[in-house]
């Protein structure tokens, strides 16, 4: 009996957020944000456009991770999963507004975090594509009433 509880347990712990390609993606933009924000921003951008790029860059992962910990509830996995795509595009919005005023003058550090960002927005929409397509179940397709409260109740 023992031995099914640490098979249970081993299920369990084996899938995280930390094996999603999105989380693994979003964690490295945060990193990859925060760091030009120290080493490429001029210091008066320090407490302005600076500080909330790195908070929307970092709530893209938060997202994720609060999303998948509500993962046995489709729509609030959903939720927070379009939280972070909305984290994305404000990510993006403000790396382009520190470009246009020319506070990030680095035009290689502009493009990489652009074509970063652009990528995981695309990983996001395809993940909550699938997420809804997974979760998705048309109960009028089951003919058989006693099939149907199965399948209610698995």
């Amino acid at each position: 009996m023992r031995d099914v509880g640490y098979e249970v347990q081993d299920a369990r712990c084996t899938m995280s957020y930390r094996d999603l390609e999105i989380w693994k993606l979003a964690r490295q933009m945060a990193i990859a944000v925060h760091r030009m924000t120290l080493q490429n921003l001029p210091k008066f951008e320090m407490y302005e456009e600076a500080s909330q790029i790195r908070r929307s860059a970092k709530s893209i992962s938060a997202n994720i991770v609060e999303g998948y910990g509500r993962r046995r509830y489709k729509q609030e996995f959903i939720r927070f999963l379009v939280f972070a795509h909305a984290s994305c595009d404000e990510t993006i919005d403000h790396l382009e507004v520190l470009f246009e005023t020319g506070s990030l003058e680095n035009k290689t550090v502009y493009r990489d975090l652009s074509s970063q960002l652009d990528l995981l927005g695309r990983k996001l929409n395809v993940f909550i594509d699938s997420v809804e397509r997974s979760h998705r179940t048309d109960h009028r397709d089951i003919s058989d009433p006693a099939t149907r409260i199965a399948h209610l109740v698995s």
